[in-house]
């Protein structure tokens, strides 16, 4: 172990934290604490690494620069406790090795909790990490090779995760969003598109983020490629907003699966059309309707609020007839998950989240800036995802309607000509493929 850099160990805790593998009480504050003790061993390792002029397990010495001689223990009080940290230690040396890094850190905790938090929250740029550690003339006292290599770890692990393998998952219930982004300063915002999903044990599950030019067909055509290139099965219900382009390329791309309306941007669309003083009355028969028993119950209850209202609310009823099937579609599948899914509320709690953190950084431009942030936030929020229960007997439900579906998907293609069906597998999997 003496011989493994003593970021690795930490890096290693830290990971164990992350995929469960290390049980404690408060799993927030250990990796807020882990997190910083990695930020200050990798930066203090990048500073001996430059005062000795060779890496870890480089061989060879300049003269006078001495040599590795282990490890001594530090400790820097924080919010979150006391965080101990191992110190390099060089011996040997024309002049005795003295770290400058570890005399800041010492009286710089709160900057030292929030780049802890920024960096494995969103991520910040080398500047900015940079001007946390300066000393009394302005001069940067962090390896600026450290920093680079702090940063854009995340970036690759971004890369990693956007072309992993896919068809590990089971997918039950997919959602997919999208977030304009200022991805290319002095451009106007494009829109940024993410899919998580609810397994078949019922543990969600962040599958993909890309950017796409905009919310059109095309865009989100290619969001889909990606996703069935890599393997990602066909889920027995795909949830979305009202955008066109990304209905129609969940109907193009995934036609073995139910596609959902956002409930939650269905009822702001239904507000903007009802006046003030009739709302909460509207609201209340449209919750009813979208949330009834059964779709048949559905459609009576739909068919009564056009009667009442089409002759003085007729946009209204225009609004809550457009695409009401794919209202209701949650309504075909088991009691217990169809609060869950419903809407596409969880994507859009951390857009929110994840807007407010590039207002608070002025420099956040950039494809891969945003990407490396929003994958950041995105990737930390899903690991504190709490699943839905999944009993046997609602498996046994959701088999039925993936039969049920498989059917109608039958159906509906029974009488295709041979063009329609060589134009359609673009979009599946390589199992549909096969």
């Amino acid at each position: 172990m003496d011989r493994i850099p003593a970021s690795e160990r930490t890096r290693e805790k830290l990971r164990a934290l992350i995929e469960g593998r290390s049980a404690v009480e408060d799993g927030r504050s250990e990796l807020v604490r882990l997190a910083a003790r990695l930020i200050i061993e990798e930066a203090l390792e990048g500073e001996a690494r430059d005062a000795l002029g060779r890496d870890y397990y480089a061989r060879g010495a300049t003269p006078g620069a001495g040599y590795r001689n282990g490890y001594r223990t530090g400790r820097v009080k924080s919010a979150e406790g006391a965080i101990e940290y191992s110190t390099p230690q060089i011996a040997d040396r024309s002049e005795p090795y003295r770290s400058r890094l570890r005399e800041v850190v010492r009286g710089r905790t709160e900057e030292l909790e929030v780049l802890a938090v920024e960096m494995y929250a969103r991520g910040l740029s080398t500047r900015d990490i940079e001007a946390l550690f300066v000393d009394k003339d302005g001069r940067s006292l962090l390896s600026r090779t450290a920093v680079s290599e702090i940063t854009e770890r995340l970036w690759a692990e971004y890369e990693a995760f956007a072309s992993r393998d896919l068809s590990e998952f089971e997918i039950t219930y997919l959602f997919v969003d999208g977030i304009a982004e200022r991805l290319h300063l002095g451009q106007r915002r494009e829109a940024v598109l993410a899919a998580w999903g609810i397994l078949a044990d019922g543990k969600k599950a962040l599958l993909h983020l890309a950017p796409g030019t905009k919310e059109d067909t095309a865009s989100c055509r290619e969001f889909f490629h990606d996703v069935r290139r890599r393997g990602l099965p066909d889920p027995l219900l795909v949830a979305s907003d009202g955008a066109p382009g990304l209905i129609r390329a969940i109907e193009e791309c995934l036609p073995r699966s139910v596609r959902q309306r956002c409930l939650a941007h269905k009822i702001r669309n239904l507000q903007s059309k009802v006046p003030e003083d009739v709302w909460p009355e509207f609201k209340a028969r449209g919750v009813a309707c979208y949330q009834a028993a059964s779709p048949a119950l559905a459609r009576l209850l739909r068919d009564d609020i056009a009667a009442t209202y089409a002759k003085d609310l007729p946009s209204a009823v225009a609004c809550l007839d457009d695409d009401f099937e794919a209202c209701i579609a949650h309504l075909r599948f088991p009691l217990g998950h169809r609060r869950a899914i419903r809407t596409t509320n969880l994507l859009e709690r951390l857009f929110g989240e994840e807007r407010r953190r590039t207002k608070v950084i002025p420099h956040a431009f950039g494809e891969r800036a945003v990407l490396k942030l929003m994958f950041a936030a995105l990737i930390r929020a899903a690991e504190r995802w709490r699943g839905i229960r999944i009993t046997e007997f609602e498996r046994r439900q959701l088999k039925a309607i993936r039969e049920e579906i498989n059917k109608e998907f039958t159906a509906r293609n029974a009488p295709a000509t041979s063009s329609t069906v060589t134009a359609a597998p673009t979009c599946l999997s390589s199992k549909d493929r096969t």
